[in-house]
């Protein structure tokens, strides 16, 4: 195991990237679920949602919290909460194939995500054009307008 380190410095910005167990595309066909687990994390935690994109089996997001030791348990709350409601049918499959977890193993988010502090404007800007030219990259849209789980050209998206 690496000797990583996350950096927590108040004021800074954060690149997360977070993906389903075995890129599993329950997203999306859930964005209602996903979009209550980020306004329960909003109710817990302070922080602003700079950009996002959610795929089908990740979401890409850049987040400015109040207090940067926040920012794994804001993560974490959105997991948790996404978790216990989402519909068996989304993850029963999966979880079958798993027979080494415990029974009531809910396998929904592969355990870590990616995480990158934002130093400066010019690795905000890089990481805000791979965010909403994602959904391109992977072929679901040709145009970054019309991927409309993306903060591209919206205020607050997420928020609601």
């Amino acid at each position: 195991m690496s000797n990583y380190r996350r950096i927590f410095e108040d004021g800074y910005s954060y690149y997360l990237t977070v993906v389903t167990h075995r890129r599993n595309p329950i997203l999306v066909n859930n964005i209602q679920l996903l979009r209550q687990s980020f306004a329960v994390s909003k109710r817990k935690y302070e922080y602003r949602i700079d950009a996002i994109a959610i795929l089908p089996d990740h979401f890409h997001m850049i987040i400015t919290p109040k207090y940067a030791r926040e920012y794994p348990y804001i993560v974490r709350t959105i997991k948790q909460h996404f978790t216990k409601y989402c519909p068996k049918k989304e993850y029963e499959n999966i979880e079958q194939s798993m027979s080494r977890h415990k029974e009531g193993y809910k396998a929904v988010w592969q355990k870590r995500y990616y995480e990158h502090t934002i130093r400066n404007e010019r690795d905000y800007k890089t990481r805000l054009a791979y965010i909403y030219n994602n959904p391109i990259k992977h072929g679901y849209v040709e145009n970054i307008y019309d991927w409309e789980y993306s903060s591209y050209g919206r205020v607050d998206t997420i928020d609601h």
